[in-house]
Formats: structure tokens, C-alpha cells, sequence
């Protein structure tokens, strides 16, 4: 749990496929960067995927990491970026799946108010909705 003027807080780092379904979730302190968990949890991106996040993961590491796994990075690009580079807001709009899946989380009285101060017990939470939405969307 990171330290903010507001409090303790705690940033939920999602990766989802396609559907929806998440596929990998992690957890950081409040303060860190979004930018920083996103490496690791690319770890296992596959040829021909399509990179879908918004503009706080437009970096430099995160579009030479799709690059080398033959993957497409439609993030689109920040204000101070001098270089354009392929962005499509038809495919962009598919990024709703991840916000879909923070809101089922939210639905879910204990996540959104985290009663959890353990951060394990905090991400097993979040893991068992997420094993629930995998049974359910089969």
C-alpha cells in the first residue's frame, strides 16, 4: 500500500483478453507509475496481438516491447510526442473491456471499499471475483 495525501492507497493492474476475461492481475502502491507493472505483465504477448492501453502507457520500452514480441501497440500517442505512429480509434474503443471488468470488481462491495489492509489478502480477493467472471463467461 503506497502513502497519498488522501491516504493508503493501492493501484489494481489488469491485463484482459478479448472477451473481457482477465488474464493477469497484479497490484502496486498507489503512487507508482501505471507505466511500471506493464512490462511484466506483458511478459507472455504473442505474435500478431493487438496492445490496446491509454495514453498514461505510451512509452518508449512499452512500444519497443510489442515491437520485438510482432505485436501491434494501439496506444494512443501523448501531447508531447514530436513522433506520430499507427493508432486506430475503431479498434481503440475494444479498450471498454478492461474498464468493464474494473467496474465488475466495483460491484463487489468488499473491492471497492477494500476492507482488505493486507495486499495479499487484498489481490486473493480480486482473484476469486476474477476466477468468477472466468466461470461465468463460459
Amino acid at each position: 500500500m503506497g502513502r497519498s495525501r488522501g491516504g493508503l492507497t493501492t493501484k489494481i493492474h489488469a491485463l484482459v483478453d478479448a472477451e473481457g476475461r482477465p488474464v493477469a492481475l497484479t497490484l502496486t502502491a498507489g503512487q507508482t507509475h501505471d507505466s511500471v507493472m506493464a512490462e511484466p505483465m506483458l511478459a507472455d504477448l504473442k505474435p500478431g496481438a493487438i496492445l490496446l492501453a491509454d495514453k498514461a502507457y505510451d512509452t518508449n520500452a512499452l512500444r519497443a516491447l510489442a515491437d520485438r514480441r510482432k505485436a501491434w501497440a494501439n496506444i494512443p500517442a501523448k501531447r508531447t510526442r514530436k513522433e506520430t505512429f499507427a493508432f486506430s480509434s475503431w479498434v481503440y474503443r475494444q479498450r471498454n473491456l478492461v474498464e468493464r471488468f474494473f467496474n465488475k470488481l466495483k460491484n463487489m462491495r468488499g473491492i471497492a471499499t477494500r476492507y482488505d489492509k493486507d495486499p495479499l489478502n487484498f489481490l486473493a480477493a480480486i482473484k476469486l471475483i476474477a476466477a468468477r467472471i472466468w466461470i461465468r463467461a463460459l
